[in-house]
């Protein structure tokens, strides 16, 4: 990623509140930009397969249908796909290791600061050059 180009992002959560609270933030950091919401796990591998999305912000939980780690899974086994980011509230290992083995670069508490965010999704995108 050049300096120039901006971080283009997918927000993945079945709340409304959150990807609100998620764009909010994160639009106010220079150089990311959300080009797109998912309220389920389906629509986001979907959305994340039209190959405009560096990273993608997904939770675990959706409340019916297709989990978070199935939908990291499904989209990190494409070429060229983007790189997904875990963003819940749960903690535990038995949690969020499943879904780092699905392929996510990584995760992020809800409750962490602003700037935790930003500098995760800029790791997570730096980490797809090449």
């Amino acid at each position: 990623m050049t300096d120039d180009v901006p971080i283009r992002l997918l927000l993945a959560d079945d709340h409304p509140v959150v990807r609100a609270g998620l764009r909010a933030v994160l639009e106010t950091e220079p150089g990311l930009v959300v080009v797109a919401e998912a309220a389920t796990a389906e629509d986001a591998v979907t959305r994340a397969a039209e190959g405009d999305i560096d990273v993608v912000l997904m939770d675990l939980q959706f409340g019916k249908g297709m989990g978070g780690t199935e939908a990291t899974a499904r989209i990190t086994a494409r070429p060229g796909a983007p790189r997904v980011l875990i963003v819940t509230t749960y903690d535990s290992d038995a949690d969020t290791l499943p879904s780092i083995e699905a392929g996510a670069t990584g995760y992020l508490l809800k409750d962490a600061p602003p700037e935790e965010l930003a500098a995760a999704v800029r790791t997570a995108a730096a980490s797809s050059s090449g």
